[in-house]
């Protein structure tokens, strides 16, 4: 075969440090536009950015030579430089240590595409421990680890 081919969807969740909600309704327009953009310039496809105060999902696309761990760490050191220079509330701004990353097929893009976009609603029932435990047990990983959220 002359090309190499693939088609490697991963939906990405990381939270601000101990949760904290930094990124304010008027922020996170130009935060998930800067994420995809990241995102893009290391040659992956970005389909959505979506989140609430203290955490951000993004849909993405990996290149054929990108790694996850390399992706999220650039998009993670990228963004919190930037998000340090919007304002001084945001001076000392960091993003968790850790991420989840899920597999996703085809058929269901559109479905974590809609998920993204029901951050807001979705929260206002479920907190992100909630949500990240959740998705941590729908792909057969331990909920329970007592250094889960260190």
């Amino acid at each position: 075969m002359p090309r190499s081919l693939a088609l490697v969807v991963v939906h990405v969740i990381f939270s601000t440090k101990g949760r904290m909600p930094f990124l304010k309704a008027e922020l996170r327009p130009d935060l998930f536009a800067y994420l995809a953009t990241v995102a893009r310039n290391e040659g992956c496809e970005c389909y959505r950015v979506g989140g609430v105060e203290d955490h951000v999902h993004l849909a993405i696309r990996l290149g054929k030579e990108k790694t996850i761990a390399k992706l999220i760490g650039h998009l993670k050191t990228s963004s919190s430089q930037w998000l340090k220079t919007q304002g001084p509330a945001l001076a000392r701004f960091s993003w968790q240590e850790g991420y989840g990353a899920f597999s996703v097929g085809p058929a269901d893009l559109e479905a974590l595409l809609r998920y993204i976009d029901g951050q807001e609603a979705h929260h206002r029932k479920q907190s992100f421990q909630e949500e990240f435990c959740a998705f941590l047990r729908r792909y057969g990983l331990d909920a329970e680890d007592p250094h889960l959220w260190d």
